[in-house]
């Protein structure tokens, strides 16, 4: 039914879909069995919903979750009850609500708070959204869910997520601030870039020199630390005749058998055990010339797509950029007045453009999301 009435932006086997289920609701259910606390019935299900909702329509856009949210209230599941929004033409689902552990019930997703730096220098900002947050939020559970094997084991299961949307979702900037707020004195953070000239022996070479020897053949990262390895444009090494991505498959070995084998000439062909790493990556929708990655792969991951940012996003995004750098401190009111009407008068010239200079095969390069408004401002 799924692959039938709906678009998913990356295509992903149903035995995948099962597992991200799972996995979500054991990492949502974990905080209540460690703190010995009763999950009632009522409670059960809207966290069923919410992982049912992220585990089978993560990967849909914004339309499709619309139309998952009505099926899912056609068959009278517990969901959040939607307010509505004013002054907006956004419509609010179950993917813009989560279950607070505090108060049992739905919460709608807000920005975290921004404190803006010192100096700014804008390619460098990093501003939460309500997407980001989420997106952070569901990286959160997945990279602590605990193993399902030791369920009295305090070591996290290592589980990994995938960003997958196209340019300006702000997938690495997701990553970078869930990133930026590890302890470094428990977890290191390693990027890796990946190209069509990024070749299996790369990759290896830059995972060794990120580790060093614990025993004989079995490497951890420096200190005994943690390590979350950031893989940025998965999709893209080379695909052979064969149809293959070798670097994807040597990626994959090192997350399924956590290592992978030695290349020197003394110990060529004994296996280099790799431990305390977690993963995260981002790709951009498979589909027009941009390549998709095994499914061998994918069932590492818990894949979300990244929708195009909401214009109370984008409003959120530039207004808190332009409310530091019109500060009633340098400008006068009338100025600083100006700010909202500077915002929504560049929004409105975007998405005309965005709507009337389509992409022709002469002229290809049209093509404007969110990564030209901010070289607007």
């Amino acid at each position: 039914m799924l692959a039938k009435d709906y678009n998913y932006v990356m295509e992903s086997p149903p035995v995948v879909r099962i597992t991200m289920f799972l996995n979500l609701l054991w990492a949502c259910l974990s905080g209540y069995f460690e703190r010995q606390e009763t999950v009632e019935k009522a409670l059960f299900e809207k966290l069923w919903v919410y992982c049912l909702a992220w585990a089978l329509g993560g990967l849909f856009e914004t339309e499709d979750r619309e139309k998952f949210h009505k099926f899912l209230e056609s068959k009278n599941a517990p969901l959040p009850a939607i307010s509505p929004k004013n002054m907006s033409t956004d419509k609010e689902t179950i993917y813009d609500y989560f279950v607070d552990e505090t108060t049992k019930s739905w919460k709608i997703w807000e920005p975290e708070s921004w404190v803006p730096p010192k100096r700014i220098q804008f390619s460098q900002l990093l501003i939460p959204t309500g997407d980001s947050t989420r997106a952070e939020y569901i990286i959160r559970k997945i990279a602590n869910l605990p193993d399902m094997r030791h369920e009295r084991r305090k070591e996290p299961g290592h589980k990994n997520a995938l960003l997958v949307g196209g340019p300006g979702t702000a997938k690495t900037s997701s990553v970078m601030m869930y990133c930026n707020k590890f302890d470094p004195e428990e977890m290191l953070f390693k990027r890796i870039n990946f190209s069509s000239a990024t070749t299996p022996f790369n990759f290896q070479e830059s995972i060794e020199a990120e580790v060093e020897k614990k025993q004989v053949r079995t490497f951890t990262p420096p200190g005994g630390k943690r390590m979350t390895v950031f893989l940025d444009d998965v999709s893209m090494p080379f695909v052979n005749l064969w149809g293959d991505q070798i670097t994807l498959e040597i990626t994959r070995q090192l997350i399924e058998q956590k290592g992978f084998y030695f290349l020197s000439k003394d110990e060529r062909g004994y296996f280099r055990g790799i431990e305390k790493m977690q993963f995260l990556a981002a790709m951009n929708h498979p589909g027009g010339g941009r390549n998709d990655i095994p499914h061998r792969l994918k069932r590492h991951f818990f894949s979300i797509n990244m929708t195009a940012p909401s214009q109370k996003a984008i409003e959120n995004i530039y207004g808190r950029i332009l409310e530091v750098l019109f500060s009633p401190k340098k400008y006068n009111p009338e100025v600083v007045n100006m700010r909202p009407y500077l915002i929504d008068a560049t929004i409105s010239i975007w998405e005309a453009v965005k709507k009337r200079l389509l992409p022709t095969p002469t002229k290809f390069h049209y093509t404007f999301n969110i990564r030209e408004l901010a070289r607007v401002f």
